[in-house]
């Protein structure tokens, strides 16, 4: 891959991360649980995107097995929690 097409990957990666931080605040102050739930599933969402990013800017395939794994836990980690809430007394 080309440097300025890399540094483009990077540059991405990076607003993700900024974009991640800020759903970090969201999920902590949220006013509501589905706030908070929708808040980490974007974080989770956001870590598999800046995997895949950094997978392709640095030329390096197992992130993309990371960003997988990743991906297959946070799903689990939506239905988990999801169930949770349903059970405790209400839907979300």
């Amino acid at each position: 891959m080309t440097p300025p097409l890399a540094d483009v990957f990077l540059f991405a990666a990076a607003l993700f991360i900024v974009l991640a931080i800020v759903m970090f605040y969201r999920a902590i102050v949220g006013p509501t649980t589905q706030d908070r739930l929708l808040a980490v599933n974007v974080i989770g969402t956001n870590t598999v995107v800046v995997l895949a990013l950094l997978s392709v800017a640095l030329d390096e395939p197992w992130f993309l097995d990371v960003a997988l794994i990743y991906a297959l836990l946070n799903f689990l980690m939506s239905i988990a929690i999801s169930k949770f809430t349903v059970e405790r007394g209400g839907v979300l």
